[in-house]
């Protein structure tokens, strides 16, 4: 027997598993953020931003393919996420890890919703590197 208070008991749920499980429906919730994004950037594929006091107008529509592809792959991962498997987990923290990345270079036109959106994959990946294997378990 074990006198380390932290290991449970195997198939006892801990709030690490719940964290794990909110990972999971965060990713997926991302990957609905981040498909909504994509649609907004292929339909209205311009956008005004500042830049030096100047108004400058981008072309947003190859950034609307990657966020749509980033998005579905989320979305994916996210839901396979609740099964435990280390193929979900390792797979989604690489796409949580791209879909940040994404959303910084498409902070000048959308700084708000870039930040939130980052700040949910850094919650995810954190979650799914320190007890995503706790999962499995129940």
């Amino acid at each position: 027997m074990s006198t380390n208070p932290s290991q449970e008991a195997p198939g006892r749920v801990t709030v690490w598993v719940s964290l794990v499980v909110l990972a999971g429906a965060l990713l997926a919730l991302s990957g609905v953020f981040t498909l909504v994004q994509a649609l907004y950037a292929l339909f209205g594929d311009s956008v005004f931003v500042q830049s030096d006091g100047q108004p400058m107008l981008l072309d947003i529509t190859t950034w609307g393919w990657v966020h749509l592809v980033l998005g579905a792959l989320q979305l994916a991962v996210g839901l396979a996420v609740f099964r435990g498997s280390t193929w979900a987990r390792v797979t989604a923290a690489v796409v949580v890890g791209l879909s940040a990345v994404s959303q910084m270079v498409f902070l000048p036109a959308y700084p708000v919703w870039s930040i939130v959106v980052i700040a949910i994959d850094v919650l995810v990946i954190w979650a799914l590197c320190m007890h995503g294997s706790e999962v499995r378990d129940v």
